[in-house]
């Protein structure tokens, strides 16, 4: 009977944070956003992958007889000053923010959680070091520490994935090893270094598991942050490049006609708020949901 018990934990609590976050009705609507932007990202990029246009034009192709169209049955958000289709590019850029977000928050949670766990774990000097110059790293606004990067780097698509993974490490690294100290003298990680587990196993094995509620949470936001932190880049130049379609590089092309042609800013900024605010929703939805106080029983 015990062990009938053992077997269905796991799925009773799968229950009960799905119900929980099911509950939340702000974080279904984001998860219905993010998947909605995940489809239409997906699908763009295997029809370019295969050489089908499904957008009503190409993104990159300029006309300029046909420039500052305001929106309307053929163009539906209107045209930019060179005569492309907005609701093209918006749609584009789509792949191009998700795709800096999740990857720049793959570098910085792969790094930031390696970095936590050796500081947690390892105390000492070793801790006082990494710690140290995380501090240094969270001491400069987030911003302007991937200008620098940029600086350092160079402009392009690749080299904002990881000017904006490198700036977010401090905070993973933060959180990881303040749960590893909280947990690192528990008795099951005493009985683990007993039995002769080594450091490397009682970490990713023992240890990560126990946190990694916490570690999704994060995860989840700092998407967020990353598709805005991409959207300043591009606002100042430094992003994505010409002819691609990115939402903040749009912004910053349009910002002199915002009295002329107010819609070449309005439309790429309500794309930024929306996927921000979906994957906001969401991560406060997912933290409810894995934290045992708040979920439903």
């Amino acid at each position: 009977m015990q062990a009938a018990e053992y077997v269905e934990k796991p799925e009773s609590q799968l229950k009960e944070m799905w119900e929980t976050l099911r509950q939340n009705k702000a974080a279904v609507v984001g998860l219905v956003i993010i998947a909605l932007l995940a489809l239409i990202a997906i699908t763009v990029w295997i029809s370019e992958l295969i050489g089908i246009q499904i957008l009503p034009y190409d993104p990159n192709y300029s006309d300029m007889t046909k420039s500052f169209i305001w929106p309307n049955a053929e163009h539906w958000f209107g045209t930019d000053q060179l005569g492309r289709d907005m609701f093209s590019r918006i749609i584009d850029g789509t792949k191009i923010s998700l795709f800096v977000g999740v990857t720049a928050v793959a570098i910085s949670l792969s790094i930031g959680v390696l970095l936590g766990s050796i500081a947690g774990y390892r105390g000492g000097k070793t801790d006082a070091l990494i710690m140290r110059t995380m501090d240094v790293m969270l001491a400069i606004p987030s911003i302007l520490l991937a200008i620098a990067f940029m600086a350092a780097l160079g402009k392009g698509l690749d080299k904002a994935v990881i000017a904006i993974g490198l700036v977010s490490i401090p905070e993973y690294a933060r959180i990881v090893r303040g749960s590893i100290l909280s947990v690192k003298e528990n008795d099951y990680v005493q009985a683990a270094r007993v039995i002769g587990n080594g450091d490397s196993r009682i970490i990713f094995k023992h240890i990560l598991p126990n946190i990694i509620s916490l570690i999704v949470v994060r995860a989840t936001l700092g998407i967020s942050s990353a598709v805005l932190d991409t959207a300043a880049l591009g606002f100042l130049g430094l992003g994505v490049q010409p002819p691609f379609a990115e939402w903040g590089d749009m912004l910053g092309r349009a910002r002199g006609f915002i009295f002329t042609a107010p819609y070449t800013l309005i439309f790429p900024g309500i794309a930024i708020t929306i996927t921000v605010l979906a994957f906001n929703l969401f991560g406060d939805g997912l933290r409810d949901a894995l934290d045992p106080k708040s979920r439903i029983k």
